[in-house]
């Protein structure tokens, strides 16, 4: 039996097309594209217009194929939670937006399984760490201070 050939891809979320990078890396397998996409755009169609990742496994037999879809990541959750274009190009002196703590903690619990953190506290963290490179303030404040009062049990209650 041989093994299946795994294809990972970056694709815009409810966006996937049979163009390149997916239709050339999938070609030569011999499975079905058009099936591959409509799988593909089905399963990303909540992350739309976000740059996701995606793993094809193809069993080159029996033609066969599976679609795992990652997350995107912390700053394509951040810049889609805010409805802001893109983070600010000079984080310290303008700010691109301003997250609620429970947007903070939304996004912190999508992206924990593929962060270190071991729990959402941590991983909230790890999301404000990004917030400061965006220039995306939290309730107002400098991300810093939020992690910072989140050692301090300020916020202990959200993440109960």
């Amino acid at each position: 039996m041989a093994d299946k050939k795994v294809v990972e891809l970056i694709v815009n979320g409810g966006q996937a097309n049979a163009g390149p990078p997916l239709g050339p890396a999938l070609g030569p397998l011999g499975v079905n594209i058009v099936a591959v996409v409509n799988k593909i755009n089905e399963i990303t169609k909540d992350y739309a217009g976000m740059k996701v990742p995606v793993k094809v496994s193809v069993d080159p037999e029996d033609k066969t194929f599976d679609v795992t879809v990652g997350t995107p990541t912390a700053s394509a959750l951040i810049v889609a939670e805010l409805k802001i274009e893109k983070g600010s190009g000079t984080p310290n002196t303008v700010k691109a937006g301003d997250l609620t703590m429970e947007q903070l903690i939304k996004i912190a619990k999508i992206k924990a399984p593929q962060l270190l953190a071991p729990d959402t506290k941590n991983a909230a963290k790890e999301v404000l760490g990004t917030c400061v490179s965006l220039g995306v303030t939290v309730d107002g404040k400098d991300p810093r201070e939020v992690q910072k009062d989140i050692d301090d049990g300020t916020y202990e209650s959200l993440f109960e």
